[in-house]
């Protein structure tokens, strides 16, 4: 089977990620006799470089008409200064919304070769962990009504938290079937002490939960949320939230796998067509060194495989590939543990995994 897929590398070290994660989906396509076809467009502070805004039209007009998309990361100091709908990540927010993207899926699993790089005590990183967090991805405060006003106290900004029963009714179901191919628990994460979109957000979740009798419902408030993920990762299968409280909660259950570095996403709508990333972001800093860890991208093109194209057998191909050679001991230098016996590059770490693939 052919594919065509989108490319955006975007800025920072997008370039080395994503050039990684394109060389195992050739490689899974040696093996399986698939084919895959790229297109190149830009996104982000090199779009912003090259024609001025951080979406070009036809970047969107590709990525529509592809099978999937894959991200590398956008962002950097460099457009920091830029009003909000100028800067990168309004890129970001605008192709979620032109892709019709409303679901990200952000698996988080703690590796067991990685479990002396956890954060966690040894105690808790010896449970383990294997969640998988649903983020509503296209509503809530970072596209809600926003802007600045003048008052007798000065500048005012706001930003404006809010969703519609449609909106979590479709994430929601999203979360429901996750939780129906796993251990069948789910908990809903809110802050409904408080906020009255969280309270119809509860309303609705709770009203589905009667459509999926098999399936466990809980709901947590953010806050404990945020604590609970410390004290006991393992007690979490599927997670729901909001856009927001899933940025944040996600990147933490990121940092607990041992680096931020290991974690895939997609982001899905009603078709199969999707975004897939890294969590991460363009890390700057360590552009060009070819220090910057590939494994989430490629993870990402797993993802792919599986969600977009239908392939859980090629999908699982690269996650076995990823776990073989952690337990051989290769590590990028984000990963600080016991047991790395060999620190590699972005480029080695990818022909590690490609070898692995290819057995």
């Amino acid at each position: 089977m052919n594919f065509n897929i989108a490319v955006i590398k975007g800025d920072g070290i997008g370039d080395e990620i994503v050039t990684q994660a394109m060389k195992a989906l050739e490689t899974v396509g040696a093996v399986y006799n698939h084919s895959f076809t790229f297109t190149d467009v830009l996104m982000g502070g090199c779009a912003i470089d090259a024609t001025g805004v951080p979406l070009p039209q036809e970047t969107i007009d590709v990525c529509l008409k592809s099978d999937s998309v894959l991200l590398g990361a956008v962002g950097g100091p460099k457009w920091d200064t830029l009003p909000g709908h100028l800067r990168p990540e309004a890129g970001l927010l605008g192709i979620r919304s032109a892709m019709g993207l409303y679901a990200n899926i952000r698996p988080a699993v703690l590796f067991k070769p990685l479990k002396k790089a956890c954060p966690l005590r040894a105690d808790i990183a010896d449970r383990g962990f294997d969640m998988v967090i649903i983020r509503e991805l296209t509503g809530g405060i970072y596209f809600g009504e926003r802007g600045r006003r003048t008052t007798e106290n000065g500048v005012e900004a706001f930003d404006t938290e809010r969703y519609h029963e449609t909106e979590i009714r479709r994430i929601a179901k999203v979360a429901f079937e996750t939780a129906m191919t796993r251990r069948k628990k789910l908990i809903s994460i809110d802050k409904a002490n408080v906020l009255e979109s969280s309270r119809l957000w509860r309303e609705t979740v709770h009203k589905m939960a009667v459509e999926y009798p098999q399936v466990e419902v809980s709901d947590m408030l953010v806050d404990n949320a945020a604590m609970q993920l410390v004290k006991d990762p393992s007690q979490f299968d599927v997670v729901v939230t909001s856009n927001m409280f899933g940025d944040i909660l996600s990147d933490e259950s990121a940092m607990i796998t041992g680096s931020i570095g290991m974690l895939a996403s997609a982001s899905l709508g009603d078709s199969k067509r999707g975004l897939y990333e890294p969590i991460h972001g363009s890390a700057p800093d360590i552009a060009g060194q070819d220090k910057a860890n590939p494994v989430a991208t490629i993870l990402s093109v797993a993802m792919m495989l599986k969600y977009s194209f239908g392939l859980p057998k090629e999908c699982a191909a690269i996650e076995h590939a990823v776990d073989a050679v952690l337990q051989a001991g290769a590590r990028t230098p984000d990963i600080k543990d016991a047991e790395t016996t060999q620190v590699v590059g972005t480029r080695q770490m990818g022909e590690l995994i490609c070898r692995e693939i290819g057995k």
